[in-house]
């Protein structure tokens, strides 16, 4: 078999389980394995090793790609910072490539989803592609004539963090006030929750809930949505006018052809999409005088990370890096 159409191993080492796909030159998963992420360094390299051996051993790969939460060095050799991993400054890819004894690419988890969408879902063939991925926080990428654009320091574009509200709900990050802090799986709960606060005979599905915030969830939320639950209606279409109001801030700056919404909670594009789309059109300068970019569903899932690393280790082997993903 040709190198570049040996499949490779992709990664996607989140904050509580590293999840591992061998990949196919088409973007199709042949084998999986999964484990839970340790809390230090060298044990979560450990568990890395046992993951790729252990898929290694029953397929022929020929790299292995890894998709980090986190800040990324431009060249994508060194982990910066992730904020739920024990990586500060570690050259993971070079010490991960001694380790395994095969080649090792990193790429920033919302690029790498990015790029599966562009390769094998919902981005195929767009020339200008923005990737919003809705998940605890908000994860993008932005495509450009099948580049992957990472900015002058290899951090763009990190789109969550724009504010949309001076001095509004604290983030993670520092600030107050990020687009993430209003339109994610996160976001969607503390919206639900302040409505049962305000009004909580409101809902029959979700009132219970009321007194123990931490066991409403997202999927739980889109559920009662799905099933008429007047408030999770009323939450979703806040969330929705928060997502179509972001977006239009993402159009504005870049004039893509195509946004793609993927990330956990685009797996209720049903509930919030339509809605979304009305209130981006409608809040992008220029509205009705300008071709607007189209908004899609991502068609990969919560695979797309993964897929999207393999796929980029795979053309790592047989192209230079610098010329082809820069």
């Amino acid at each position: 078999m040709a190198e570049h159409e040996r499949p490779t191993i992709g990664i996607d080492v989140g904050g509580t389980s590293i999840r591992a796909a061998v990949v196919d030159a088409s973007g199709a998963v042949i084998d999986s394995a999964r484990a839970p992420t340790p809390g230090s360094a060298p044990v979560l390299e450990d568990a890395l090793h046992r993951v790729v051996r252990q898929l290694a051993d029953r397929n022929d790969v020929s790299a292995v790609g890894l998709a980090v939460a986190g800040f990324l060095t431009a060249d994508c050799r060194t982990v910066r910072f992730a904020p739920h991993l024990p990586w500060v400054d570690a050259p993971i890819a070079e010490r991960l490539t001694d380790r395994f004894g095969l080649r090792v690419i990193l790429e920033h988890d919302g690029n790498a989803a990015g790029w599966a969408e562009y390769r094998f879902g919902a981005a195929a063939g767009s020339r200008i592609a923005v990737l919003v991925a809705l998940g605890t926080g908000i994860g993008a990428a932005l495509m450009l004539d099948g580049r992957i654009f990472r900015g002058a320091h290899g951090v763009a574009p990190e789109l969550g963090h724009l504010q949309v509200v001076p001095g509004g709900r604290p983030c993670p990050c520092g600030k107050r006030g990020c687009w993430e802090r209003y339109c994610s799986g996160t976001a969607l709960v503390d919206i639900a929750v302040e409505m049962l606060a305000a009004d909580p005979g409101r809902s029959q599905l979700v009132a219970g809930t009321a007194a123990d915030p931490g066991s409403l969830t997202g999927r739980r939320i889109a559920g009662a949505a799905q099933d008429g639950d007047p408030l999770a209606l009323a939450a979703m279409a806040e969330f929705a006018r928060w997502l179509g109001l972001g977006l239009s801030l993402v159009a504005d700056v870049y004039d893509p052809e195509l946004i793609v919404v993927g990330g956990g909670v685009s797996g209720s594009a049903s509930l919030f999409l339509d809605d979304a789309r009305e209130h981006y059109a409608a809040a992008s300068t220029g509205a009705g005088h300008r071709p607007l970019a189209r908004v899609r569903a991502a068609q990969l899932g919560d695979a797309a990370g993964l897929i999207g690393a393999a796929d980029l280790a795979r053309r790592a082997m047989t192209a230079n890096r610098e010329t082809t993903f820069s």
